[in-house]
């Protein structure tokens, strides 16, 4: 799972919290079930992680927590 700037479509599910908006698909937000992003800085390096409590495939080699 990764962040990426989107408008939202019929087929998504938009939360808004905290005043940000988090724009989801649907099919995906099913899947993953609770999805939590944190701002994180680890190794002199900052950004945002994405994890979820469920293992999902897609061929991204960063298992159930993904940094961007």
């Amino acid at each position: 799972m990764a962040l990426a700037l989107d408008e939202s479509k019929d087929s998504d599910q938009v939360f808004d919290i905290n005043g940000l908006t988090y724009v989801v698909d649907k099919g995906l937000d099913e899947q993953a079930q609770d999805i939590k992003v944190d701002y994180v800085t680890q190794w002199g390096r900052s950004g945002f992680m994405v994890t979820s409590s469920v293992a999902l495939g897609g061929g991204s080699s960063c298992g159930t927590s993904c940094s961007c």
